[in-house]
């Protein structure tokens, strides 16, 4: 897996992409950014760390969708995975 952080100061945001890949198939890709507001102090640690919690819970949704689609080949029979 492979996590990457910008860092876009004049815009105040922070983006982080993660890239999960295997032997098994196409990369999947998450996203997730972090905007702070004009008030708040600046911590980048914190954009940074808010915009890869997303990024990666956008690719576990991806993962788990990816793995439904999985199963329902296998068994024929459509597939609900609770989260």
């Amino acid at each position: 897996m492979d996590i990457t952080i910008s860092e876009h100061e004049d815009e105040r945001r922070t983006r982080a992409v993660a890239v999960l890949r295997t032997d098994a198939r196409s990369p999947l890709r998450g996203e997730g950014e972090a905007r702070r507001r004009p008030s708040d102090t600046e911590v980048p640690e914190i954009g940074d760390e808010l915009a890869t919690a997303r990024a990666l819970a956008d690719l576990t949704y991806k993962l788990m969708d990816v793995t439904v689609g999985d199963i329902e080949q296998f068994t024929g029979r459509p597939m609900h995975l609770p989260c």
